[in-house]
């Protein structure tokens, strides 16, 4: 049988089945991502003005806090989809609630893109995409949880950082494929882009269900997966008992994330914004240099859980937010040399200490919770990270800069944040190698499917 749930049996190949679950991790996770970011990046960019017309034609600052505020709207609600994705994946099976939110992230991003904008319904068109930015985030949040534990339950013992870095590698290839496409976009329609092209890459998310859904199809075939789906009453546990008993794990993910989530989504929705309408750079040339920045973003993410399982995951977090902290200030003096290398080399640095600070988080985050509250404990806890993170980071950025017109304010709120998540993680103790039971759960499964062990 593979050696995917038996950590005993030697590291170096990678079965089949294991190839199977980390391509439907990182698959489902890059097509949920670049759903959420491409509305992150539409928001800086037009949907300002074209469903927020009045207050951006008084007020284009103010409207463009509220745009930014949308994208915070959509975690508010992630939470929630995390405690009924850990709800029904009990009942239903994990595999049938990841493809579930798939599905309902794929069509609301498409929805977006035929959305009608104040000028044709008025008050109207921002309810409507308030509505679809909520199904969003609900998506969002039951997304995480299952893929993070769909890769590290089912990774050998000593390599569970690399795995679960996997459904964390699925970000930062969302945004450069959101990225990447406002890009060509951009440059290729010109003004007619902010007319009607903006549309084209909500519309574009049509295709991306279609492969994940059938990515994610193949590996229910896959006897790991089954065995995983098979355990998934140990996965989850009724809310009441993961906060009688595992409160602190809970506060500790949450405090844990909010420093990464909060730069990263600056990266995502805010540096661009800033270089074209504050610095008045030319806005092709600057979503090219954001894109080319992101694959540091994903390199080191990947490093960073690689790097987890020789380091630790404490120890690596620890490097991670402690280089943030120190880079958060002095990179807003290279973005405002107006210079695209600089603004390049800015952002690319600064994705260091994001891949270290998030490549190790599935894995430590599965570590930190016993098998009864696994499911519920990780998806709840990283949910309320993001809340505290990155919901309202690209809106707070935008005000610090209306208020103080100083933008290295920005990068004292990233350092204080980046503090504030390296005490949390350093309150925890290390996790790698803890047993996670789940070869127990295998052996279960063998005995009820022997076809499962040839």
């Amino acid at each position: 049988m593979t050696q995917a749930v038996n950590a005993s049996q030697p590291t170096s190949a990678m079965s089949r089945e294991e190839r199977r679950v980390l391509a439907g991790t990182l698959v489902g996770t890059t097509i949920e991502w670049y759903d959420f970011f491409i509305y992150a990046q539409a928001a800086g960019v037009v949907l300002g003005p074209l469903f927020l017309a009045p207050v951006a034609k008084e007020n284009p600052g103010l409207s463009q806090v509220i745009a930014f505020a949308t994208i915070g709207i959509s975690f508010l609600f992630r939470p929630l989809g995390a405690i009924v994705a850990g709800h029904l994946g009990d009942r239903l099976g994990r595999k049938k609630m990841l493809v579930f939110t798939l599905i309902m992230m794929g069509l609301s991003t498409s929805l977006i893109g035929v959305l009608p904008t104040y000028a044709q319904v008025g008050a109207l068109a921002p309810l409507l995409l308030i509505l679809l930015r909520v199904l969003q985030g609900f998506s969002a949040g039951g997304e995480w949880g299952g893929a993070a534990l769909m890769s590290v339950e089912h990774a050998p013992k000593g390599r569970r950082g690399y795995f679960g870095a996997y459904p964390q590698i699925g970000v930062p290839i969302g945004m450069i494929l959101a990225t990447f496409t406002l890009w060509i976009l951009t440059t290729v329609m010109g003004p007619a882009f902010v007319q009607w092209g903006w549309r084209l890459p909500f519309l574009f998310s049509i295709v991306l269900i279609a492969v994940g859904y059938l990515i994610r199809r193949a590996v229910e075939e896959s006897p790991v997966f089954l065995a995983l789906q098979e355990r998934r009453k140990e996965s989850s546990a009724p809310l009441g008992q993961l906060f009688r008993y595992n409160w602190k794990e809970v506060a500790l993910t949450a405090v844990i994330f909010i420093a990464n989530n909060a730069a990263g989504y600056l990266l995502i929705a805010y540096f661009a914004t800033y270089a074209v309408k504050n610095l008045k750079m030319d806005q092709p040339t600057v979503l090219l240099a954001t894109t080319l920045a992101s694959f540091g973003w994903l390199i080191f993410t990947l490093w960073g859980g690689i790097v987890s399982d020789r380091l630790g995951r404490i120890r690596t977090f620890q490097i991670g937010y402690a280089f943030l902290a120190l880079w958060a200030v002095p990179m807003w003096f290279l973005i405002d040399t107006k210079n695209i290398v600089w603004y390049f080399v800015a952002l690319f640095v600064m994705t260091f200490g994001l891949g270290l600070s998030y490549g190790p988080q599935s894995a430590l985050y599965a570590e930190m919770f016993p098998a009864k509250v696994r499911y519920s404990g990780v998806s709840i806890g990283y949910a309320l990270g993001a809340i505290l993170g990155g919901a309202f980071a690209p809106m707070i950025a935008e005000m610090l800069m209306n208020q103080f017109k100083m933008s290295w304010t920005i990068g004292a709120y990233i350092a204080i944040a980046a503090v504030i998540s390296l005490v949390g993680v350093s309150l925890v103790k290390e996790t790698k190698g803890v047993d996670l039971h789940v070869a127990e759960a295998h052996e279960e499964y063998v005995k009820e499917h022997p076809e499962a062990a040839r």
